[in-house]
């Protein structure tokens, strides 16, 4: 995995990362989610889900505690702005 290199994310990281971001959106205004749910939601492996997840938290994307995770204010602004778009 590029996290354990030190090398950017690939695309199909990106790709996680972006399904997470959209799911955590949703419609429903601001949505809370287990690590659990979302491997489901997504259909990916928990430790995908984990490193995609450090990635988000350290860019300041989403929170991350303990089993639980969340859009950060600034990602749910920049959505309510219309500038994240799929």
């Amino acid at each position: 995995m590029s996290e354990q290199t030190g090398e950017r994310p690939t695309g199909v990281e990106h790709k996680l990362e972006r399904a997470i971001i959209l799911q955590l959106l949703g419609e429903e205004g601001e949505r809370r989610s287990s690590q659990a749910q979302l491997a489901v939601a997504l259909g990916v492996e928990a430790q995908a889900l984990r490193e995609a997840l450090e990635r988000l938290s350290n860019a300041g994307v989403l929170c991350v505690a303990g089993n639980e995770v969340w859009a950060s204010a600034a990602a749910r602004r920049i959505d309510e702005l219309g500038l994240i778009a799929i």
